[in-house]
Parts: structure tokens; C-alpha cells; sequence
């Protein structure tokens, strides 16, 4: 039995964006989450008083409240500890990456692919491109951290924007998951309804990442998407969307960005590993251990250590409407 009615569906085919409310239940599902992250900042925050760097390990706060504290008295960006991919260069033996078996659970829920089976049909695969969002108030961050879009804001762009055009022609479905409550106020998405209807536009490179040009699109009809902690928002591959900035004081906007697509289709990620998630044909072919998920980032971590960056770039500065 479907997840998605056929109304939902349309939506996402008419508009290129789908809120679906309270897939995941907030205690159930989301808190072995925090408890596996808030093991991970235990040791940041353990290592950084042992420094010297911070006062205390702040062991008392609750985790968003230790993770602020940690952020702004440290002035340290140590985001890589809680994402679960590798960067795209300066991959060393020892980059941090998290892969836990919290994670995998949500990756792997089945209430999710249930969702996400209604669109792209029972052949999935769990593409490489995935990141966990801590987006932290402005006043926690150190001015020269400020451009990384996994804490701070994220411009204007398309997801098939930041993979390489092998996968152009994919049928890329973004899962953005609300671990927390996204508001206008903290951070929540912002997208251009129908945006979707056209090409790639020309993403432009800056300091913080790439970004589409507002004279390429209709940034005034944008519209915020604010959700409720387990709600996920589906958004085409080639819908035009943002974040807005988080201006609370104590605030953490906490999301996964995930991506799936059918088996066999190219991810524009070839270097980074996916697995398949579900498959009606070939059940056996599914990952089901998170050790084994696990392992195929820390083999592909070795692996590319100590080389040349696997080319990830598709866009140039200083050319065209980037001059």
C-alpha cells in the first residue's frame, strides 16, 4: 500500500516539491539519532577541554545547547565528525566521516522507501551524495567558517547542479528529513515552485560553494517551507531552492539531505560508493548491514587518500553569466 496519494503525486510532478508530514515519529525514530551524535560531540568536547580550547566538556547541556556552547567558544568547525560522506577533496587516511547504525536505520526506514518507492518505483539505490545539515545560529560560528553550507546557509541551486552531468538524465529523488522543527526563523528551505520545468541553469563557484544567479531564475517566488520535526520535504532533481539563514540566538536546525534513484542509473558521484536500499527483482542484492555500508566509505576514504581528487567539477568561474 502506496504512502503518497495520487494528489501528493502530482504535486511533486506539477510543482517539483512535496512536504510529507510525520514519516518518522520524533521519539522513536529520531532520538537514537541525537543519542549516536551526542556520543560523537562527548568526544569533541572531551578532547577540546582537555586542550584547553573550552572551559568545560559542558556535559550538563542538552545536546543542541552543548553543540552551540562547544561551536562558539571553541571557534572550531568540526561539522566533518557528524557528516556521513567524505568531502570531495583533500581526502586524507584519517578524514572524519560518521557512519553509525543510527544513521543506516534512517537511511533504510521503511516507512521512508515506502514513500519513495511511490515515485521512482521498487528498484532503489541510496546515492552517495548525502549530508547531515547542522545549521547553528550566526553568533556560534567563527567568521571564517561562516561559508560552509553544512552549518551555515545554502544559495541558490539545483541538486543536479553539484553532481556531474553523467547524471543529468538520472531520476535523482532528493529526501530532505527534518530531525528538528524548521522554521523561517531557524532556517528552513526556501524553493521556486516549477522551477523544475527547464534545464540545469549555470551554477556560478564562490566561497560558499555554487549558487545560481538570481538574474537566471524567479528568486521573488520563492516560498518557505517551514516543517515539524519527522515531517521530509521530496523535491525533484532540478528544483530550484535555498535555505533561509538561521537568525535565532539558541536555535539548531538539524536535517539529513539524501538522495535516491533507481538501480543502475549514474549517481555523478562515480568515486563515492551507494548500495542499493530496496529491490522487489533482486532482494538479495540489498544492504542490510550497516557494518558493510560503513566499511565501503572507509575502503573508498583508503582508497582515495593521498591521491588526486576525483573530479567533481562542472562549472567554471570567470565564464559567461560566472564573469
Amino acid at each position: 500500500m502506496g504512502v503518497l496519494s495520487g494528489t501528493q503525486l502530482r504535486h511533486l510532478a506539477d510543482e517539483g516539491y512535496l512536504v510529507v508530514e510525520d514519516v518518522f515519529d520524533p521519539v522513536r525514530d529520531l532520538q537514537p539519532l541525537i543519542a549516536e551524535y551526542d556520543d560523537v560531540l562527548d568526544g569533541i568536547a572531551t578532547a577540546l577541554h582537555a586542550e584547553g580550547v573550552i572551559g568545560s566538556a559542558y556535559r550538563d547541556l542538552s545536546f543542541y545547547d552543548r553543540l552551540i556552547q562547544v561551536y562558539a567558544e571553541s571557534g572550531r568547525n568540526f561539522i566533518r565528525h557528524f557528516d556521513i560522506s567524505l568531502p570531495q577533496s583533500g581526502i586524507r587516511h584519517d578524514t572524519p566521516v560518521h557512519l553509525g547504525p543510527a544513521v543506516f536505520e534512517l537511511l533504510t526506514h521503511p516507512r521512508l522507501l515506502d514513500a519513495i518507492e511511490d515515485v521512482i518505483g521498487p528498484e532503489i539505490y541510496a546515492s552517495p551524495v548525502q549530508h547531515i545539515r547542522m545549521k547553528l545560529p550566526k553568533r556560534a560560528i567563527a567568521a571564517q567558517h561562516r561559508n560552509d553550507g553544512l552549518i551555515s546557509d545554502i544559495p541558490w541551486h539545483q541538486d543536479n547542479g553539484q553532481i556531474l552531468p553523467e547524471a543529468d538524465d538520472t531520476v535523482v529523488l532528493t529526501v530532505w528529513i527534518a530531525v528538528t522543527d524548521a522554521t523561517p526563523e531557524n532556517g528552513c528551505l526556501q524553493v521556486v515552485p516549477r522551477s523544475h520545468r527547464g534545464d540545469v541553469v549555470t551554477h556560478c563557484p564562490g566561497i560558499n560553494g555554487l549558487s545560481i544567479p538570481e538574474q537566471l531564475f524567479a528568486a521573488r517566488q520563492a516560498v518557505p517551507l517551514p516543517m515539524r520535526a519527522g515531517s521530509i520535504l521530496l523535491l525533484h532533481r532540478r528544483i530550484i531552492h535555498a535555505s533561509l539563514p538561521n537568525v535565532t540566538e539558541d536555535q539548531v536546525r538539524l536535517s539529513f539531505d539524501l538522495r535516491y534513484q533507481p538501480i543502475g542509473q549514474p549517481t555523478g558521484r562515480p568515486a563515492f560508493p551507494g548500495f542499493i536500499a530496496r529491490s522487489a527483482a533482486h532482494p538479495e542484492s540489498v544492504v542490510r548491514d550497516p557494518a558493510a555500508w560503513a566499511q565501503a566509505w572507509y575502503d573508498t576514504r583508503s582508497r582515495l587518500a593521498d591521491k588526486e581528487s576525483p573530479n567533481v567539477e562542472r562549472w567554471q568561474a570567470g565564464v559567461g553569466v560566472c564573469a
